[in-house]
This record gives structure tokens, sequence and C-alpha cells, in this order.
């Protein structure tokens, strides 16, 4: 534990063994605590459900659709962290996987702790109102939590507005983000541009776009000499990644309405079937704070970039900040990239650590794609704190978090500028699809000859 300069607590929670510094090479997380958290009193915070008994209770988590782990660890962090029974209802996207949960969770479901349902929206309507169902968390959209919490159309609207929900429960939620990469100017070799491109262009097509940490807007310094250099080999890799399916619900819907609201956008690969090409729209008017590229979720593999004039290095990361907190929705992660001799200037330094400090986001990561937050289990993960249930923007409260943290206030990930060996979820990663079965065998049961057994793969990546 470390108290940062304003007084605030930070836990270090990555690395936490040799594993993790063999992993995750140069990575460090650490969990800020909210302020009024002192260094003595921060394990009176942790646990707080085992501390401090509630009597319990039934929690409905409504399951996402779009990543076949965010079930599962919202009915661990529900079960283990909160101490509820709960009844998962899985998304119709992911209902197939039933079968493969109801294996992995065999002793929770045959001791009661646990329930598997299938169904959609009247399913997840009937048992978030029934009333042995004590609260309810849900991983989704803003509007689907509006509906099931305030009801439909103008109605719903003006409950919402009034703060009268018809459903007067404690609801836990994460409802997504419009992430932003802000990268900071500096001087990039060729190599580190490529790098950089591969790294970015992972942050749009892994899933297929369908993640709440997807990369929906870059935002770049206007007057940056390798601005351009950099967004076109962005674009190089977009032409070089195949689209995929779009098997989310609406995709098609979304893509072509802002397609429509920016003619001008660029498309990579062919529309065919239900496979939709990436998109990127370019130099967006950060004046136009009306746009939709900053103010919803794309929610496909579409994505944009807005260059904001500025005075050099630290004045573009000062602004870049503001922008990103007052002019884009969500406040789920944030990405920052900054190379390590930008940081040799004191003000650029300083700039950064304060971007670091003012981004109102739940997890921000410098270099790494912010989603790294998520991935690695023991990081809460969850909106920024503040939001209320009549104004819920990216969510309230965390999952994962298995250290049980109940004060914090974001995580705080940095890793190197370049890395190596090439993180396995890079999208052009040449050999993930066999080094991922290892990583999986590696997770059951850990061993330093399995980490040396992945090593070639990891190399030859």
């Amino acid at each position: 534990m470390t108290q940062l300069p304003d007084g605030r607590v930070a836990a270090q929670v990555v690395p936490a063994d040799v594993f993790d510094r063999l992993l995750f090479p140069g990575v460090s997380a650490e969990v800020w605590m909210q302020p009024g958290v002192e260094i003595g009193d921060l394990p009176e915070t942790q646990a707080v459900a085992y501390r401090h008994p509630d009597g319990g209770g039934v929690c409905l988590v409504l399951g996402g659709g779009n990543v076949t782990s965010i079930a599962p660890l919202d009915v661990l962090y529900k079960l283990f962290v909160t101490n509820r029974v709960v009844i998962l209802k899985t998304h119709p996207a992911l209902g197939y996987l039933a079968p493969i949960l109801e294996q992995g969770l065999r002793p929770l479901l045959r001791d009661g702790f646990l329930r598997i349902v299938p169904g959609g929206a009247r399913e997840g309507a009937y048992l978030a109102n029934h009333p042995g169902v004590d609260e309810v968390h849900i991983t989704g959209s803003y509007r689907t939590y509006e509906s099931i919490a305030f009801g439909h159309g103008p109605a719903g609207e003006e409950r919402r507005l009034r703060d009268e929900p018809i459903l007067d429960k404690p609801f836990s939620a994460e409802l997504g983000n419009l992430t932003p990469v802000i990268v900071t100017p500096g001087r990039w070799s060729e190599p580190q541009i490529a790098y950089h491109a591969d790294n970015i262009a992972t942050m749009l097509t892994n899933n297929a776009g369908f993640n709440c940490t997807t990369a929906r807007l870059l935002i770049t310094p206007a007057g940056w000499r390798q601005r351009h250099r950099l967004l076109e080999a962005i674009r190089g890799r977009l032409r070089e990644i195949h689209p995929r399916a779009a098997y989310y619900p609406g995709a098609a819907e979304r893509f072509d309405q802002f397609v429509a609201a920016h003619p001008e956008a660029e498309l990579y690969g062919d529309r065919q079937g239900d496979r939709l090409p990436w998109g990127l729209i370019s130099d967006l008017d950060p004046r136009r704070t009306d746009d939709p590229c900053f103010t919803t979720e794309a929610f496909c593999g579409l994505f944009g970039e807005v260059p904001l004039p500025s005075e050099g290095a630290a004045d573009f990361v000062d602004r870049a900040v503001a922008f990103a907190n007052e002019s884009v929705w969500g406040t789920l992660n944030a990405t920052l990239i900054v190379h390590p001799d930008s940081l040799r200037d004191a003000a650029t330094a300083e700039a950064v650590e304060r971007a670091i400090v003012n981004l109102h986001y739940g997890t921000v990561s410098v270099n790494h794609w912010s989603t790294l937050g998520y991935a690695l289990g023991t990081t809460p993960w969850g909106a920024y704190p503040g939001h209320t249930r009549s104004q819920i923007g990216s969510g309230t409260d965390v999952v994962h978090n298995t250290l049980m943290f109940s004060r914090s206030e974001k995580t705080v990930i940095r890793a190197p500028f370049r890395a190596w060996p090439k993180p396995v979820w890079f999208g052009t990663h040449a050999t993930s699809h066999r080094l991922a079965h290892r990583l999986v065998r590696f997770e059951a049961h850990p061993t330093l000859l399995k980490v040396a057994g992945m090593l070639p793969l990891a190399v030859l990546g």
C-alpha cells in the first residue's frame, strides 16, 4: 500500500507473484481508493459482507450477451464478495453456453447457491419483479437498465426524471462506455508506430467490436507530425484483419446510423451476409459536442478520431482529459498512450500523472488497452463512482475485485510503451489460437514449466 500525493491510498494488486511478472512483464495495477480511506483503515473496508453480515439475500444476475466470461464472473462476485445466492438469467445471444456453465459451476448448483435459467426480456422482467428476488445486477446497455428500473417509453422517461422507479430494489450495473484512447505526441520510430497501430486496431476488432471496452474514440494532437502516419498504419491493419460476423442484435442498424451521420466514414472489408466492414471516422470536429461519435456507443466494429488543437504535449494531455470527461459519454475505462521519451519532459510527465488522477473512469490504463482492467480479475471493474439510479451512465458498483475492496475509485494500470513478446490478444498475433490453449491449461494448474513451454509460441506471435 502507498499514499498518493493527494493523500489517497493506493493498493498494488499486480504483480502479485512470479507468474504475474512472467505473464505480464513490466505491467503493474493499482487500486486507488476513494478520498477518506486511510492506510490503517483499509483492511476494514475489505470483505465487508463478512465483517458486517446483512443476512444475505437473492440476487438476479442478468448476464451479458457479448463476452462469455461476463456472466460467470458476475455470479462469482455476487456469491463470494457480496454473500448472495444467485439466479443467473443467460442472455439469448449466449444461451448455448448454459450447459457449459452448469458443468463448470456444478458444486454451486448442487448445493442450491445458484440457479441458471434461459430467457429473454420477458423472463428477465418477471424475475426482476419477483418478490423472491432481493436485488438485481445487469451487464448490458443503459437503455435496458432504464426499461427495467423505470419502464418503457415517455412514461418511463418521466419516472426516471422524477427518480420514481417501478423496480425499487438495490440495482448494480455495468452499462458500457464510449472508450477514449488518448495518444500523446512524441517522436515515434516506425516499429513503434506499427506496434501501436496493431494495439489500436485490436482495441476495435477484438470480438468484432462488441466489447464495452472497445476503442470508440481516438483523441489525437492535431499538430502532431506523426498523426497521419499513425492513422495510415491503423488503416493498414484494418485492411489486413478480416471482418467478422456482426452477431450482436442491432449491430447492422447501429452501423448504418453512424455511416448515415458520417458519409465520409472509411470502410475496410466487404459487407457480406452478417459481416460488417470495419469503420473509421477521422477528423471529427471537437466543437460538435452532439456528434454521435461523442455521445453514443456504436457497439459494432466502428470508431472515430478527433484531433485537438494544443500548444505542446502537456497542454494536449490536459485538453484531452477535459474533452474525455466533459464531452465523451461513459466512465468505465480509458487508455492513455505515451512514449517514454515524452516523459523525460517534466511538464509532460506531470500532465500524464494529472491525467491519471483526473480522468473520471473506473479503469485508466497507460499504454496497454484498458480492457486489461477487466481481464486481470483481481482489479475492481466498473464505472467511476458517482452515478445514481436515475442518472446511471456507465453503471454503479463493481465486479471481479477479488480482494473485496468496498471503497475503490479507480484501477490504474501501467505498461511498457512497447511490450515484448507481443500481447496474445493482438489481432495480428500469429500463434494466439495455439497459445490460448496452453494459457488455459496453465491457469488450471500453474507451474513454471508450463510458462517455459509457452515461451516459444509467445515469441513467434
